[in-house]
């Protein structure tokens, strides 16, 4: 994650895009240690901060506003196998 911006100014698609890119980085495994120490440290930062966005947006999802201006509780349900 550039040091230029902040957790605010990446967007969700940015930060998956730098957590690939790293996760191939480390999958080659031909990284330095200390290297891929430092790889590995980024790309959980950029997993929280993925996760924070979605949490945030998944909070935003569960209220949405009916046709007469109350607001109904939404749940996403998940497909179980």
């Amino acid at each position: 994650m550039s040091e230029k911006k902040t957790k605010k100014e990446v967007s969700f698609e940015e930060a998956m895009r730098e957590l690939e890119a790293i996760v191939e980085k480390l999958e080659e495994g031909d990284v330095p240690l200390e290297e891929a120490i430092s790889h590995y440290k980024e790309g959980m930062k950029l997993s929280k901060l993925c996760h924070d966005k979605l949490t945030h947006v998944e909070g935003e999802m569960e209220k949405i506003l009916k046709e007469n201006g109350e607001l109904e509780s939404f749940a996403i349900q998940e497909d179980e196998a």
